[in-house]
């Protein structure tokens, strides 16, 4: 199993447009055999940022998904539109993954509250 996470940071005007060129990407990668999961995060509390979690059967299965048409489009697609660009990579047979809830979701923002002792 090969777990990456692409980290995007887009330009304000252009995230419509990336969202939706990105759901479409999604859709179409999750029929390609070698993808277990792919899955879109936009955070919440900042509309410009992104995580993809791209989940790959095998290595081989990652390079796949770069030589098909609907990545092209993609990638051609959201070149101008991103401010910044990070990817990360875990190789583990050993992962599990659990079932998606969504092809899309909001992700809930990182805020610590106090926690009431009575």
């Amino acid at each position: 199993m090969l777990i990456v996470h692409v980290h995007a940071h887009v330009k304000p005007e252009s995230v419509e447009d990336f969202r939706s060129a990105t759901i479409e990407n999604a859709g179409s990668s999750v029929q390609e055999p070698g993808i277990a999961r792919f899955d879109v995060v936009q955070q919440q509390d900042d509309a410009t940022r992104f995580v993809l979690i791209e989940a790959y059967r095998t290595p081989e299965a990652a390079a796949a998904h770069k030589e098909t048409a609907h990545y092209a489009k993609w990638r051609d697609a959201v070149a101008t539109m991103m401010a910044a660009l990070e990817q990360g990579r875990f190789d583990d047979s050993s992962l599990r993954l659990t079932p998606p809830a969504s092809v899309i979701a909001r992700s809930v923002p990182n805020r610590r509250q106090p926690t009431p002792l009575i």
